[in-house]
């Protein structure tokens, strides 16, 4: 099975910039997109052989998430089932026989941090949910999780160490769901290669420099490590801010 999780940044201006094309290049079993910025009736996916699910914020042109896949789900379901957490399009999850495929656009922290209060509450509730989920059965999260775990996966570390996206606060959280029983796909398969980033701010030439950040990720649980085949950062597609990010799994 070939997964495939793309930050599009508003799905309507990604489709004038070669979305078809890359998504027929990919040729994933199940693509999940984040900050799609779009209700469906907005834009008509002629997608022959995917079945289309959508989460769109109430907030018109915001956040917002969509899952296409080939494979029938047995049961999808959207947001958290939590008041405070679903009114934004954050999350998709489908059930399928041996596991769950869950993609998350995790909430930015903003500028001089003014959600990260709100960051905190959201990573718990969220990590209290893939538990829920993992102890029925294997998780595959999937998605923009806006925060760079380590050192490593961003260009700068030392000028963005209390920028959103790199405060210890987020660090910790992603450390503790790994530490619940997770795997960081991309580090599983790659654990010191650096200069491997997912995300290129428009500004001063970042992409062209390679000056970025890893947000985008694949996390399972430990138990479907062994079935890990390949994990990929498609550096090479454009079209966003973000590129996407694969996985394999026999």
């Amino acid at each position: 099975m070939r997964f495939v999780s793309w930050n599009v940044n508003g799905l309507r201006a990604c489709l004038t910039k070669g979305f078809m094309e890359s998504f027929r290049d990919m040729d994933a079993d199940i693509m999940c997109l984040q900050e799609t910025k779009m209700q469906p009736e907005q834009a008509i996916l002629d997608l022959p052989g995917y079945r289309q699910y959508w989460n769109s914020a109430e907030k018109k042109g915001y956040s917002g998430t969509a899952v296409f896949s080939r494979v029938e789900p047995l049961n999808v379901t959207y947001g958290l089932g939590i008041e405070e957490h679903d009114h934004e399009g954050r999350v998709i999850t489908l059930e399928l026989p041996e596991y769950y495929l869950v993609t998350v656009y995790t909430p930015n922290s903003q500028k001089e941090l003014a959600r990260l209060d709100y960051r905190m509450t959201w990573e718990e509730a969220f990590k209290e949910y893939v538990l829920g989920l993992d102890a029925k059965k294997p998780v595959i999260i999937c998605g923009d999780l806006n925060v760079a775990h380590k050192e490593i996966d961003l260009k700068n570390p030392k000028t963005n160490r209390k920028n959103a996206g790199f405060t210890d606060q987020e660090r910790q959280k992603f450390t503790e769901l790994l530490a619940a029983g997770f795997t960081d796909t991309f580090r599983h398969v790659y654990p010191d290669v650096t200069g491997a980033y997912t995300w290129w701010s428009y500004l001063r030439k970042a992409r062209a420099n390679n000056a970025g950040w890893r947000i985008d990720y694949f996390v399972i649980s430990n138990r479907l490590t062994p079935k890990i085949e390949s994990a990929t950062i498609y550096n090479e597609i454009f079209g966003s801010d973000h590129c996407p990010v694969g996985l394999e799994l026999n």
